[in-house]
């Protein structure tokens, strides 16, 4: 079995579902190659999972003080760039094309009439689950960014849909001992704020220790905060360790974070819609605390007040690399469903998902590349 697999590379959460699957079909002995879009070249780190991967620059967008800008981001796309690599990039004599929002891989596949898999957290919202349903645009872009023939989505719950339970991606030699984390000690990852702002919000907190992750202030200490470069090993490290997680409304780092039994406070990035439905999901499951504005005081009364919330995942990843392989009749309901149920009811939430009579198989279509359109029931 050959695949051909495009990963958004924007922010680092696509990367990260990307390294389980990666994992999970090495050890399958399943052939992938890897396509990258969405930053430099040279921003990629600790990619040796990949194996020979190519890096397009694909589509991406531009915050500003943790607010998307839409018009730099339409200045800062290279379109003509774009469209010749959607020409260029052959997705024929691959058994499967996966597309993890991932542009290139997603339009090359439409064009050449290769039937898609859309893979990861962006697809659930082809449903009708929790979600912001401001900006008409913005929803229009979630549908159309990276098209796909069938959708296999993932989330926090499957709200009555066939979506599996979140990719989790934990450094098993960091968290095997399940040591307590330190109190009173924070890891901090907001990417698309200001950094120097938020060092000013940390250090008006003197009681709490922080750990920030950012790329433009350099590492060191600085009163009350530990400052650190992007480093996957290196923020695995910090997450083990610290009690409670700062972080925008991306949906890997939340799912880690409530896999290890942190608490979390999200704040969405403004105009981005994944992350603002993100938020209300968060809020409606009572998984972690929420707000689209942080200053000190809100950062406080959060780390005085928040409560733990834990949710123990299975292995998503090696169960998904599985069903593609099998020859079988199993259904994408079927497949959930037996992931949920190895999912524990800790949280008071119940995750029982109720497996539709007449679901047709799937994954066999996937093989044929005869894909048929998700449908919300």
């Amino acid at each position: 079995m050959k695949i051909l697999y495009g990963v958004q590379g924007t922010g680092n959460g696509h990367i990260t579902r990307a390294r389980s699957m990666a994992a999970e079909f090495a050890l399958a002995g399943v052939e992938v190659d890897f396509v990258f879009s969405g930053r430099p070249a040279s921003d990629y780190f600790d990619m040796d999972v990949f194996g020979d991967y190519r890096v397009f620059d694909g589509l991406s967008f531009v915050a500003k003080n943790g607010q998307l800008d839409l018009l730099a981001t339409c200045q800062k796309a290279r379109f003509l760039t774009l469209f010749k690599d959607i020409r260029q990039l052959n997705t024929r004599g691959y058994d499967l094309v996966i597309t993890d929002f991932e542009p290139i891989v997603a339009w090359a596949a439409k064009r050449q009439g290769i039937p898609c898999l859309g893979f990861g957290h962006q697809y659930a919202f082809c449903h009708n689950i929790p979600r912001y349903t401001g900006k008409r645009l913005s929803q229009w872009i979630l549908s159309n960014f990276a098209p796909s023939t069938t959708q296999l989505g993932a989330h926090w719950h499957h709200f009555g849909y066939p979506i599996l339970p979140p990719l989790v991606h934990l450094d098993e030699h960091l968290h095997e001992k399940k040591r307590a984390p330190y109190e009173k000690t924070v890891l901090v990852y907001l990417p698309f704020e200001n950094s120097e702002e938020v060092m000013e919000w940390l250090e008006d907190i003197p009681n709490y220790r922080f750990r920030l992750h950012c790329k433009d202030i350099d590492p060191g200490v600085y009163r009350n905060i530990e400052v650190f470069p992007f480093s996957l090993r290196e923020f695995q490290k910090n997450l083990s360790e610290c009690e409670s997680v700062l972080c925008n409304a991306g949906f890997e780092l939340n799912s880690e974070a409530l896999q290890l039994g942190r608490r979390i406070l999200a704040k969405p990035m403004q105009g981005q819609i994944e992350q603002l439905s993100n938020m209300i999901a968060l809020q409606a499951l009572g998984l972690a605390q929420t707000s689209e504005v942080l200053n000190a005081k809100v950062i406080e009364q959060w780390l005085e007040s928040s409560r733990v919330v834990q949710i123990s995942y299975p292995n998503v990843a090696r169960a998904v690399v599985r069903w593609l392989q099998a020859d079988n009749d199993t259904t994408v309901d079927e497949l959930c469903a037996g992931l949920w149920a190895q999912t524990p009811n800790t949280a008071g939430i119940d995750f029982t998902f109720p497996v539709a009579k007449k679901a047709q198989p799937v994954h066999r279509a996937l093989k044929r590349q005869r894909l048929a359109n998700c449908q919300p029931r």
